[in-house]
């Protein structure tokens, strides 16, 4: 089953230090299992575009849409047995720690 894994900033992130993860690992091992399809950062919220159209008229703003202190920053399409497994693999992400991290299955269009 497919995930995808929005990597998100949060305003309380965990002060406990102690074995931090790297992300370079991260990535390795979840590579060399077949777990990790894709990924990468994402340009900051600056260099965001948002796009709307509303009765007809398309309405464009720099920036993004939700006024919020936290982000996505990244993102990881996943490939895993279930979502045991999907909460597994977030949970060892580095970013679990100082931020926090969504994950999603696909859904199907009907």
């Amino acid at each position: 089953m497919k995930y995808m894994m929005f990597v998100c900033t949060d305003t309380e992130p965990d002060t406990d230090r102690t074995d931090e993860p790297d992300i370079e690992v991260w990535v390795a091992v979840n590579d060399a299992r077949g777990r990790r399809l894709d990924g990468n950062v994402l340009a900051p919220v600056t260099a965001a575009t948002t796009v709307r159209v509303r009765e007809g008229e398309l309405l464009v703003s720099d920036g993004p849409f939700a006024e919020t202190k936290e982000v996505i920053v990244g993102y990881d399409l996943l490939e895993c047995a279930d979502l045991d497994e999907a909460i597994e693999v977030a949970r060892t992400h580095p970013m679990a720690r100082a931020g926090r991290i969504e994950l999603r299955p696909f859904g199907h269009l009907g």
